[in-house]
């Protein structure tokens, strides 16, 4: 494990306090406060204990007594009072503690650019951060825990010191006894006892961290089988009918065994705790034989062989912790480093900041200008010197082979992408320079592979907690999903699988098609995207689409994407894409009269199906 200066942890450490109070408020401070309390408890007791054993051993007054007992008694009320208090608190916070630092990395992928959602080594980096804090309680619930011990070790050092000069100034009347070296010699030995705590806390770390590593690729396939591929029903099927569960605990079997080799690291990381704890055991033998000696000398009571040896304990604790949390610090800073490069990961999109211009009279016009665009790390292009313009109201279908360019094209002009080459203008302006949330507001889009989510159906609809509920109905007849609607008890409230709702319903790929169209338009933006919006809809749904787009689509600019070419019919124009390229562009009449063209080879593919 590479060393991090001292300077560079402090700023580490400090930024992650930092994180802890952004999404934990209040919980640092509680727990600071109620192991303050938690660790001057013990002192109390120890030193009442003392003065209790020292009078009944000396002039033994009643009343001095009883004093000491009512002075504990009371001071151990309040502070266990205050502890019960504070631990309540604390507990209700720690409970949600998980929850506030899945919201650090939720909200980090919500703000990473789109082409880093599909970056493997960034999903990888995420991982390995998650894994670290949720499987092995690293970095940021490290120095959450980190806490407890820093106010614990600062206590028991000051005060142990505090009770433990009287050891040193009173005089037993033996010269060796009494001699100033026995102050080193005492604090030599707490000073190796917490030594050997920290080096073997380093070389503990050292394993623990190249184990860590070495399981991040095993947990995450591991997670798959276990998770994705017998739990998940959408795969339940596939798994059953083709026993793929014979593949997946072949599988599973190799990873077990891999597993087993990373297994003899964490014999070894029990040997070196042993060892150093077989030194503390010899380093506290010193002192209290010292202790002892000098009471046998009649340098103080019985009483204060309590407090001197309880003390001195305590005092050897602090010391240990103390270099264990100087050890620990560098690896919970190494942990924290991690999910810091994760959350510092930069958008490479450019933001720009102008209003989109809301206008009634569809003077819009977008226009792609020589645009060509490469996915990360491919080695082809997906888009090659693609140009088109069209205007707002215009119902435009993209049509084309599979992996010809279609569902690219539709994000570039989503801005999910930028081009890796030319330009996409709206109104002759570079879409980049267009403040960004403001310009995906424009869209209204069902993809190919959309998703709905375990919420209610008005709120996947609306996709808000709060909403119009005629807007929404109203949306959901267009969409034809009127008559489900009315067979459903709860209406709007009814969820939708039964994730979180074990009343939720399971809906059909058709009826999911229909929400998701009802959510484009529930949506209302100015342009429409439909990608394969009839894939699963069965003829007679597909029909009242086709019949209802201009409805549906109203003056907006529609987008449509289908391998059905029947359905393109209604569009003003229609783009043909081959291999990344525009090769064709007009209207079904224009390019149906085109016989060489690469439209009229689909249409007489596809209509051959079609006549009897």
């Amino acid at each position: 494990m590479s060393k991090i200066a001292l300077t560079k942890r402090v700023s580490i450490t400090m930024r992650g306090f930092s994180i802890l109070k952004q999404y934990c408020p209040g919980l640092a401070q509680g727990k600071a406060a109620y192991e303050l309390i938690n660790s001057i408890q013990p002192f109390i007791s120890v030193w009442f204990t003392a003065q209790i054993v020292n009078e009944i051993s000396s002039q033994r007054r009643f009343n001095t007594i009883l004093l000491f007992i009512l002075g504990a008694v009371l001071l151990n009320f309040i502070c266990s009072l205050l502890k019960n208090i504070l631990n309540h608190v604390c507990n209700e916070k720690e409970a949600q503690m998980w929850n506030w630092f899945e919201k650090i990395f939720s909200d980090k992928q919500m703000s990473l650019d789109f082409v880093d959602l599909e970056n493997a080594a960034i999903q990888h980096q995420r991982q390995e951060a998650q894994e670290n804090l949720y499987m092995f309680g690293n970095g940021l619930a490290q120095l959450f825990w980190g806490i407890s011990a820093l106010v614990r070790t600062l206590v028991y050092i000051v005060l142990s010191l505090a009770m433990t000069i009287s050891l040193f100034l009173s005089s037993s009347g033996n010269r060796f006894i009494d001699h100033p070296i026995w102050i080193l010699i005492i604090l030599v030995c707490i000073a190796i006892g917490g030594l050997s705590k920290s080096k073997a806390t380093i070389s503990e770390n050292d394993i623990f961290m190249e184990y860590c590593k070495n399981t991040v690729w095993f947990n995450r396939v591991f997670l798959f089988f276990g998770k994705e591929l017998y739990m998940n029903p959408e795969k339940a099927k596939d798994v059953r009918i083709y026993s793929q569960n014979t593949v997946a605990e072949k599988m599973l079997d190799k990873l077990i065994s891999h597993e087993k080799e990373n297994q003899s690291d964490i014999v070894k990381m029990a040997l070196y705790p042993a060892i150093a704890q077989i030194i503390i055991v010899f380093a506290n033998a010193v002192c209290y034989l010292f202790v002892a000696s000098k009471a046998l000398f009649g340098a103080f009571g019985v009483g204060n062989i309590v407090q001197y040896v309880a003390v001195l304990s305590r005092l050897g604790e602090g010391l240990q912790e103390l270099m264990y949390l100087l050890s620990d610090n560098e690896v919970y800073c190494t942990h924290l480093q991690n999910l810091f490069a994760y959350l510092d990961l930069p958008n490479h999109m450019y933001q720009g900041s102008l209003t989109v211009e809301k206008r009634d009279d569809n003077e819009y016009y977008v226009e792609f200008k020589n645009v060509s665009f490469q996915y990360p790390n491919a080695d082809s292009y997906a888009l090659k010197h693609v140009n088109l313009k069209f205007k707002v109201g215009e119902k435009l279908a993209v049509v084309g082979m599979n992996g010809s360019g279609k569902t690219t094209f539709i994000k570039l002009m989503c801005r999910l992408y930028d081009p890796t080459e030319g330009e996409i203008l709206l109104n002759g302006v570079n879409i980049k320079k267009y403040d960004y949330n403001e310009y995906t507001s424009i869209f209204s889009v069902v993809f190919q592979d959309f998703r709905l989510f375990s919420f209610s159906l008005g709120q996947n609809v609306s996709a808000s907690a709060s909403y119009d509920e005629d807007k929404v109905i109203e949306c959901l007849k267009k969409a034809g999903f009127a008559e489900r609607l009315n067979s459903l008890p709860n209406k709007l409230n009814t969820f939708l699988y039964k994730d979180i709702d074990a009343d939720g319903v399971e809906i059909s790929g058709g009826e999911a098609q229909k929400l998701a169209l009802a959510r484009a338009l529930y949506k209302n933006a100015p342009f429409i995207i439909l990608d394969e919006p009839t894939a699963a809809l069965d003829p007679i749904s597909e029909y009242e689409v086709y019949s209802k787009f201009n409805e549906i689509a109203g003056t907006k600019t529609a987008i449509y994407i289908s391998h059905r070419l029947a359905s393109c019919r209604f569009c003003d124009k229609i783009a043909v894409f081959h291999e990344g390229e525009i090769i064709q562009l007009g209207s079904h009449e224009e390019l149906l009269a085109d016989s060489n063209g690469k439209y009229y080879e689909l249409w007489n593919a596809q209509a051959q199906y079609y006549t009897t």
